[in-house]
């Protein structure tokens, strides 16, 4: 479970998600490796649909896969900002993940607000607040 939502903050969320999932660019191609795949298509809802304030495990490989040509978005989040070069190599800063640093698709990194250490592969030391 990624994120509870209900009542009228669900049902506005739900009447935008068709449009949001017709708009992803990757509809007809799937890469395990950095993506585009499964983690990249969740972190394009959250950039259209800023109201999910949709935040990735760090283990997600794929959520930093930016559409071809682009460097620089908003963390799907939200609440940051992201520079990634395919999904291989790149850089995110926001309230909600953190300082994270992106190399082959592994994520290193720090989370302020529920204090952890964010390793490759485990995800969250001392767990995911």
């Amino acid at each position: 479970l990624l994120r509870d939502v209900r009542g009228a903050d669900a049902q506005a969320i739900i009447d935008r998600l068709p449009r949001a999932a017709a708009s992803y660019p990757y509809a007809s191609s799937y890469t395990m490796w950095p993506g585009p795949n499964s983690n990249t298509f969740l972190a394009h809802l959250g950039r259209e649909i800023p109201e999910l304030h949709l935040t990735l495990p760090t283990t997600a490989i794929g959520k930093d896969y930016l559409p071809a040509g682009q460097f620089w978005a908003r963390t799907p989040s939200g609440t940051g900002y992201q520079m990634s070069v395919s999904g291989l190599f790149g850089v995110a800063a926001g309230r909600d993940e953190g300082l994270e640093l992106n190399v082959l698709g592994l994520v290193i990194g720090l989370d302020f607000r529920h204090p952890a250490i964010k390793l490759p592969g485990i995800g969250n030391v001392p767990g995911d607040g």
